[in-house]
């Protein structure tokens, strides 16, 4: 297990990585607004708490690339360039970038949960208020081959192999067959980001945003999709879905699920953090260390983010392909004491998972 003190952690952000060595990052911001344009307003007043917190934490996980989370999508790209503006003021240039638009709030026209309502933030294909809110985003130092990126945010949710699709107690698809003909696999987004690197290799980042395994019925079709969402990953390795990387690749997201201590089917996050494809580098903190588990069984020094009720588990995740060297790992998570624990704890519940990898 790679571990890394808060000594550690602070003294990164003020010192340049070494030249052959690249940092991949994942950071759940949870920056999204409850109306379109929102962020993008509060983003360009500069006098928001929360976005200030956000772009200080970014700056110090001093990543080269960085996958987001739970930012809202707009079509013209205003929302994220804002952000971007705001982190090169901060010292933290992204030159680079991708967002496209996501499933969360994309209307579905269905009554997806089933309660007789339309038009509620539960019928979209992914859970959202309006089309884009809580998307997904690349940050990257270095060039993106946007054309070659592959967005499967399309698939069908039947079409991933043994698809784990809800049932009524009757034995028949929930809430209807009709649905499960349109209904996508992607609660947000699951892309494929080819990213050239320094060394003249290319790296491709597999991103994602899973549903929360919760919230539904016993029908569990949030626990079951939550489950088929991370498996997907597994199946694309498999050649299921056309070509894969044949090297240098990372998966860079937030699974909503701990491998020991979640609700939902954590066998499915056990099954991709073993597969021999991929290694853990279990990325530990300071700050999920000092805080204890809470009668949780997983180690706590893993733990990614502070959720009231379910407490503090393991959800973001940074996992290299096997033909990586793993220099360092962890979580940006200062102890109590530490003079970025508050920036820290006030950003997100979530917490920045970081990575160095060797460009050997």
């Amino acid at each position: 297990m790679l571990r890394s003190s808060l000594t550690a952690i602070l003294i990164f952000c003020a010192t340049q990585l070494v030249a052959d060595t690249i940092r991949v990052a994942s950071f759940n911001t949870e920056l999204e607004r409850r109306g379109p344009g929102l962020l993008l307003r509060d983003i360009a007043s500069g006098k928001d708490p929360q976005v200030a917190a956000v772009v200080k934490v970014i700056a110090l996980g001093d990543a080269d690339i960085i996958a987001l989370q739970s930012i809202d999508w707009d079509l013209e790209g205003a929302t994220l360039r804002a952000l971007m503006a705001e982190l090169e003021k901060a010292g933290a240039p992204y030159p680079y970038f991708y967002a496209a638009q996501p499933n969360s709030g994309r209307p579905s026209g269905y009554d997806l949960d089933g309660d007789g309502r339309l038009g509620e933030p539960e019928d979209s294909w992914g859970f959202g208020a309006f089309t884009g809110q809580g998307g997904i985003a690349v940050l990257s130092r270095f060039p993106i081959h946007i054309e070659e990126v592959r967005d499967f945010s399309g698939l069908l949710w039947r079409d991933l192999p043994d698809a784990l699709l809800p049932v009524n107690e009757d034995g028949t698809p929930f809430p209807s067959d009709q649905v499960y003909l349109d209904k996508p696999l992607s609660s947000t987004a699951h892309w494929a980001v080819p990213i050239d690197l320094p060394n003249g290799e290319t790296l491709t980042l597999l991103t994602f945003k899973a549903t929360p395994p919760v919230f539904d019925g016993p029908e569990d079709r949030n626990g079951r999709r939550n489950h088929d969402e991370i498996v997907f990953w597994q199946a694309y390795f498999d050649g299921d879905f056309g070509p894969v990387p044949d090297s240098r690749f990372v998966i860079a997201g937030d699974s909503n699920l701990d491998p020991h201590d979640s609700e939902g089917r954590r066998e499915a996050m056990r099954a991709l953090l073993s597969d021999a494809r991929i290694v853990d580098p279990a990325p530990t903190s300071a700050g999920g260390t000092a805080a204890g588990g809470q009668g949780h069984s997983g180690p706590d020094a893993l733990d990614t983010v502070d959720w009231d009720g379910p407490g503090r588990l393991r959800v973001d995740y940074v996992l290299p392909s096997r033909d990586w060297t793993v220099m360092d790992a962890g979580v940006l998570w200062p102890g109590i004491d530490a003079p970025e624990h508050e920036t820290v704890v006030s950003a997100s519940r979530h917490r920045l998972v970081w990575v160095d990898l060797a460009l050997d």
